[in-house]
């Protein structure tokens, strides 16, 4: 059987931050004794990343001495920029950036939020760099266990689907490890992960994260008040979600209810992966 972490051609490796891409980077590594020369990773941060997530990224980088180039979108001409550890936004820059930009705010139905921040942004870097890069092409982490997300690419961009690889597999990757990241595993899923209150999580899921710091929804309530402010949108531009309370009244909620997680909804599955 082919090896499917095997690096043939020109290929970006989507790195999210989150376990399961981190995992997908180690198999990669280990099957081509380390990145080959037309293996590229990249981490694109939309500055709403927990803190842990980008100390992970970094701690990969470290760990495994392999080169991770760190992008954000920006305005202006270019259109992207090259960041570190030090230097990546913390305050959701980028992503307020790219919403004064589009004048209107992302939404299930309509998520520039992932073209832009992430897949445009890593397509613009690797043409400056003279790659003939197909933006649909990158590899990208979704396990054998995710298999609606996986019905949607090409096999040749999953290749943890390929080998079978399940969230069971990856966790127990990650406890064998000296680091990890460090961000709660709930049943195989971390749901702290990528942008920190994405309108594509679960509403108990929300309100939970809210709870447990409500500094979190302080950034996603002033996007919706500044648009809705600007009095250009009334529908679904001038809300992340139509169909739940704006973020400042569920910050307003979950300061004083329960724990939520026990509650089940599914979130809706995003380019980001985990």
């Amino acid at each position: 059987m082919t090896d499917p972490f095997k690096i043939t051609e020109p290929t970006v490796i989507s790195f999210s931050g989150g376990r399961t891409s981190g995992y997908m980077l180690w198999r990669v590594l280990q099957s081509n004794n380390g990145l080959p020369s037309e293996g590229i990773v990249c981490f694109a941060n939309t500055g709403k990343e927990d803190e842990a997530t980008l100390r992970f990224v970094k701690a990969c980088q470290e760990n495994w001495n392999v080169p991770i180039v760190w992008l954000e979108y920006q305005n202006g001409e270019k259109r992207y920029k090259v960041v570190d550890f030090d230097t990546a936004s913390r305050n959701g820059e980028p992503f307020e950036m790219l919403i004064e930009y589009k004048k209107y705010l992302p939404n299930p139905v309509t998520r520039f939020c992932t073209a832009e921040l992430k897949i445009r942004t890593l397509n613009r870097y690797l043409k400056d760099l003279g790659w003939e890069h197909d933006e649909n092409s990158d590899w990208i982490g979704i396990r054998a266990d995710e298999p609606r997300r996986a019905a949607k690419v090409d096999k040749s961009r999953v290749p943890l689907f390929v080998d079978g690889v399940t969230a069971k597999d990856v966790g127990a990757f990650w406890k064998a490890q000296p680091f990890d990241l460090e961000l709660p595993n709930i049943n195989g899923k971390t749901f702290h992960g990528n942008c920190d209150l994405c309108f594509l999580k679960g509403y108990p899921q929300t309100l939970s994260l809210i709870q447990e710091k409500p500094d979190r929804a302080i950034w996603w309530a002033k996007m919706e008040t500044k648009i809705q402010s600007s009095g250009q949108f009334q529908g679904d531009g001038a809300r992340f979600r139509k169909d739940r309370p704006s973020y400042a009244r569920m910050m307003n909620f979950a300061q004083t209810q329960g724990d939520m997680f026990a509650t089940e909804e599914e979130s809706i599955a995003c380019y980001c992966g985990d």
